[in-house]
């Protein structure tokens, strides 16, 4: 057992007491939840993003990630012990320090770390003896410590005496209703002994269960690991279900058949793409830290390459199944249902719905999109579609050539889509037991 010292104890006490100040540093999908589980454990919370807007909203009460309700920012707003705030010097009060920033990738899928680089600088202008920082952004083993580390103790304070560093990886599912940031299992990895238990402190504050690993790295490459998991088995599903559909056979009837097995099989599904923050990004900063160390990842690479040629599929099958009815693409009035990269959220982060309105763009198409939850599409890194949210009506439904269904919203009336549509493109299996000739899967 480590001995601890006396920062490190008093430090501990009031996460245990549950009188401490957090700050955490990013208030979207993942840091806004975070700053609910600490705020609903008892902890003062300083929430801090350079988005000035988000800042305003919160204070307002006004909710800007629609999925998480209303009734948290409401509650937020007139709490006594929450702080929304853009200024960095209002972080200086805390604690501790969550970094939950994003960890996009480059133009040649190279990691861009440079908001946790960034927000490592700011916390660094207001790091003092016996705070905790915690870095819950998705990164390569050893962002932690290579990268963060090095900032903090430039100002002359040393980890594990002075201040106490940590990852813990976020694991947050925008949408899921049955599961709050306190029920998720919490990976924990310190920089060292007393960065470990300090951190461990302050997560079982606030979440049920926490589970402590030997080290930064090796929580790091268990976050890499959960969505490399899924990215490669997606991929398996994905490169099936042309090779079946030409053999005549449903992919998602074979996997429910093989889901009647239980052990041993896991079902995954295909679609349209990938889409947000994790899957389609996360694979590729392990791969990039491979070629550093000298290998190379062929199974992850290839299961990128896969996954990231769905959208290219799935607008040659609109293309396909519009020929077949003797129209081009050229001049074919489309209309996408779902653009959120998941069902019944208003998340489109890495969306694969951009993809493939822009390719059918490119193609001629006249395209429009109908998404409850997505009124407009938003400006994004690569794309910039001014299109906004169509009303579903039957003369909508009529008057296009072909209705794709990129994302399956539970609020979309399917029986009315399957009655007045043309012709349907259907990514995720949603028409089944709907519609009839005029119904293709892609």
């Amino acid at each position: 057992m480590i001995e601890l010292s006396p920062l490190a104890r008093s430090l501990i006490e009031r996460f245990d007491a549950r009188d401490a100040t957090i700050g955490v540093v990013g208030l979207g999908y993942v840091g806004l939840p975070l700053v609910r589980a600490l705020h609903d454990a008892g902890h003062r919370v300083v929430g801090f993003d350079i988005d000035e807007s988000k800042i305003e909203a919160i204070r307002r009460g006004e909710a800007y990630l629609r999925h998480l309700g209303v009734e948290l920012v409401q509650a937020l707003s007139v709490s006594d012990r929450f702080s929304p705030t853009s200024r960095p010097g209002d972080l200086s009060s805390c604690d501790a320090i969550v970094l939950c920033v994003p960890t996009p990738l480059g133009s040649h899928h190279e990691p861009d770390l440079s908001f946790v680089e960034k927000s490592s600088f700011m916390v660094a202008g207001v790091l003092k003896r016996g705070m905790l920082v915690s870095l819950e952004s998705t990164s390569y083993p050893g962002t932690t410590r290579e990268v963060v580390l090095p900032i903090l103790e430039s100002t002359g304070l040393r980890c594990g005496s002075d201040f106490f560093l940590a990852f813990s990886p976020e694991r947050e599912d925008p949408g899921r209703k049955d599961m709050e940031t306190r029920q998720i299992p919490r990976l924990v990895g310190g920089i060292d002994g007393a960065s470990l238990r300090v951190a461990e402190a302050m997560y079982r504050s606030a979440v049920e269960t926490v589970i402590p690993v030997e080290s930064a790295e090796v929580a790091e490459s268990a976050k890499l690991l959960e969505n490399i998991y899924r990215a490669v088995n997606i991929a398996l599903v994905n490169e099936l279900k042309p090779v079946l559909a030409d053999l005549g056979i449903d992919i998602w009837s074979v996997i429910r058949a093989a889901s009647t097995k239980p052990f041993g099989f896991q079902p995954f599904y295909p679609g349209p793409g990938l889409g947000g923050h994790c899957i389609p990004i996360d694979p590729y900063y392990l791969t990039w830290k491979a070629r550093e160390a000298g290998h190379v990842t062929r199974f992850i690479e290839l299961a990128g390459e896969i996954n990231s040629q769905m959208p290219r599929y799935v607008v040659d099958r609109v293309g396909a199944a519009l020929n077949e009815r003797a129209r081009a693409i050229h001049g074919s009035r489309v209309l996408v249902l779902g653009i959120a990269y998941k069902p019944d959220i208003d998340d489109i982060r890495e969306t694969p719905a951009a993809e493939i309105i822009t390719l059918l763009q490119q193609r001629g198409a006249i395209v429009s999109y109908h998404d409850p939850h997505v009124p407009r599409f938003p400006s994004m890194r690569q794309y910039a579609l001014d299109l906004a949210s169509v009303a579903l009506t039957p003369e909508t439904l009529r008057g296009s050539d072909c209705v794709l269904i990129v994302t399956n919203h539970s609020a979309v009336d399917y029986g009315m889509v399957g009655a007045h549509a043309p012709l349907i493109v259907d990514t995720r299996d949603a028409m089944r037991g709907r519609g009839g000739s005029n119904v293709v899967k892609a």
